[in-house]
């Protein structure tokens, strides 16, 4: 499963995505990953989740992302939920297609690891493709 909390800045979605964290550190018996470009959510996130400064990582490109994401769970196959918060801060490009493309690929991934994934991402919810307002909550 993939979904995406998508608003303009301020509108609290991070708030919305820590509330998720919580939730599924409370509920779920396996492991729960949060990738974040600052170390912001250090006190509000549960100290069960394991916490990834990815801004440490200079990632930049999609293919980055996939491999720190691949990474990650080769290192952990416990892993139930992936939340990555400020998706915007953490990779260069912008454009629908490398989003859609990537948000295909999360997906596929998703199903056959039997991972969650939740994605803040700050755009506007009108503006965005019909495929990336698919995956929103």
């Amino acid at each position: 499963m993939v979904n995406i909390i998508l608003g303009l800045k301020g509108s609290g979605k991070t708030k919305k995505l820590v509330d998720l964290v919580r939730e599924a550190v409370n509920q779920e018996t396996g492991d729960v990953v949060v990738i974040e470009r600052e170390r912001k959510l250090t006190f509000d996130i549960p100290y069960q989740a394991r916490l990834i400064d990815a801004g440490s990582y200079d990632i930049g490109s999609y293919e980055f992302l996939k491999g720190l994401i691949c990474g990650v769970h080769a290192g952990n196959y416990d892993i139930t939920h992936f939340f990555i918060d400020n998706f915007y801060k953490l990779v260069n490009d912008r454009s629908a297609e490398a989003l859609e493309s990537f948000l295909t690929w999360l997906e596929k991934f998703s199903e056959q690891e039997k991972i969650s994934f939740i994605v803040s991402i700050s755009a506007d919810p009108d503006t965005v493709s019909d495929k990336v307002r698919s995956y929103a909550i």
